[in-house]
């Protein structure tokens, strides 16, 4: 079935009509340095839609020509999805999607869907970039792989790791290219502790994050992702990682912005004192917390931890795995303030979802620590046989010039206001106590009570209803289980897009207020 009308009274824009206004509005403007020829082979390709909130990386090949059924039966068999009980999705099956383009996706049912999450917070330029696909397609024809081992690299890894340099906070200096965010984070852990054992420091094992940060499901970086279903049945935390509140400014009680600055700074300077700063090794921060439910803390937070950090002797690591590559505005969400992490992670964005590729950058500091703690021929025990790709350094370095030339970041400064504003227009609805964002990430938390700020109780399952109703209304967004609805719209989205995202997302918020079960839930 394909959605054609928007099901929101008083929207005269279907589907269709969305799609060509999008094509008409982003496609010809952000790739007007292409030929002629390579616009009309991109505005013939297909459309695509997303899926359930919890699976938005799923997308199959459309090559196969099974029935959708058989491909459904052979998933439940033997495909095991990421951040999923397992035995719900052999319940519920998944959703297949087959193709898509700019901001729109479709599934094997042919149902067009809206993606207002970027895949999963990743697919920054929109789907179909064909310069994209023309830049892993010549790199797979001209060095398919080359191995960073033995001191051999391959052009576009060393261009690569030079741009990231160019464009990152001036403190770093030297990349290490890894496979995706989670083991982006934990070659930093791993970076940090060799650089504390070098420089005579073999005492700083400890490390600090946030009540609700996401730093990745590695084995260590697990631990410091405070978010319960990550440390269940995997022995985590361990016993050197520690968390200090979140900057939650929804639910906190204090007065103002600089009262919650000084608070965290408080809490950070007071975890440090409780294990000793010899003992602390680090501390993590995203500048915006994404999985933890699109937190936005005050402007100058940042700021303010890194100058903390600073004074107390203990590394500051800037997560922009999700906040980086123009998702908050800047390249990444750190020059917004002018803070100069001592290392940063980073992924997602930097591909644009087109293919598998994280990076950890370090300062100088950090690099000849590490490069100076040993004899000369002893080696870095730290490796990964596809770290700095050739055809993904290739594709990262397409996506980026598609950043700045072809004028993704500027129209998604463009669109902020557009985006802010349709968020905080939901904020009448009976449902939504709160709308936040920075740049193009968002969220709106939806609660019981709005004097009180009570949440849902878990039995309700509002989060499952929310998702339920999305997809039937063809829009894709992340529903978090404590009824936070995250938000993370691609650059390339249109004035018409946003119209058409907020037409449809206030149509399921007022279709799920309908069922009887929620209407009595609300205080």
């Amino acid at each position: 079935m394909r959605v054609h009308a928007d099901p929101a009274a008083g929207a005269a824009e279907n589907a269709t009509a969305a799609r060509k206004s999008h094509q008409d509005a982003f496609w010809d403007p952000h790739l007007a340095q292409m030929p002629r020829s390579t616009r009309d082979s991109i505005e013939s390709m297909p459309v695509v839609p997303p899926a359930r909130a919890t699976l938005f990386n799923a997308i199959v090949s459309e090559s196969s020509s099974m029935q959708t059924s058989t491909l459904a039966a052979l998933d439940r068999s033997h495909l095991i999805h990421p951040v999923a009980s397992f035995r719900e999705h052999e319940e519920l099956g998944p959703i297949i999607l087959k193709s898509g383009r700019g901001a729109y996706l479709t599934d094997h049912h042919d149902k067009e869907l809206l993606d207002a999450f970027s895949g999963l917070w990743c697919v920054n330029t929109g789907y179909g970039q064909e310069s994209v696909v023309r830049a892993a397609t010549e790199q797979m024809q001209r060095l398919p792989y080359a191995t960073g081992y033995f001191h051999f690299a391959s052009e576009p890894a060393i261009l690569l790791a030079k741009k990231l340099v160019d464009i990152s906070p001036a403190s770093l200096q030297h990349v290490y290219f890894t496979l995706g965010g989670s083991d982006a984070v934990d070659a930093a852990i791993r970076y940090i502790t060799h650089y504390h054992n070098s420089i005579g420091k073999p005492a700083k094992k400890h490390f600090i994050s946030l009540q609700r940060g996401y730093h990745g499901s590695s084995s260590v970086g697990a631990g410091l992702t405070a978010l319960p279903n990550f440390h269940f049945n995997f022995d985590l935390p361990l016993p050197t990682q520690h968390y200090i509140p979140s900057p939650y400014p929804y639910r906190s009680e204090l007065p103002d912005d600089a009262a919650i600055i000084a608070a965290s700074v408080h809490a950070l300077r007071d975890k440090v004192a409780e294990l000793g700063s010899d003992q602390v090794a680090a501390f993590f921060c995203e500048p915006v917390q994404g999985s933890g439910g699109v937190i936005v803390p005050p402007r100058g937070w940042l700021k303010a931890m890194q100058q903390a950090c600073n004074e107390l002797d203990v590394l500051f690591v800037v997560d922009e795995v999700i906040t980086g590559f123009g998702r908050t505005g800047p390249m990444f969400a750190c020059l917004d303030e002018d803070v100069q992490p001592d290392l940063m992670t980073m992924a997602k964005g930097l591909t644009a979802g087109y293919a598998p590729m994280g990076a950890v950058m370090m300062s100088d500091r950090v690099y000849r620590g590490i490069a100076d703690g040993a004899p000369l021929a002893t080696v870095v025990g730290h490796g990964q046989t596809y770290s700095a790709h050739p055809v993904s350094a290739a594709v990262a370095l397409e996506v980026l010039r598609l950043y700045e030339e072809g004028g993704l970041l500027e129209n998604g400064r463009a669109m902020e206001p557009h985006f802010a504003a349709g968020l905080r227009a939901l904020l009448s609805h009976p449902l939504v106590g709160d709308a936040r964002s920075r740049g193009l990430l968002g969220a709106l938390e939806l609660v019981a009570d709005k004097g009180s700020k009570a949440r849902f109780a878990p039995e309700l399952k509002l989060h499952d209803r929310i998702f339920q109703a999305a997809y039937k209304h063809g829009l894709v967004f992340r529903a978090f289980g404590d009824n936070i609805l995250g938000f993370a719209p691609a650059l390339c989205f249109t004035q018409a897009d946003f119209e058409l995202m907020f037409a449809r997302l206030k149509a399921l918020l007022d279709e799920v207020l309908e069922q009887p079960e929620v209407r009595q839930a609300l205080r």
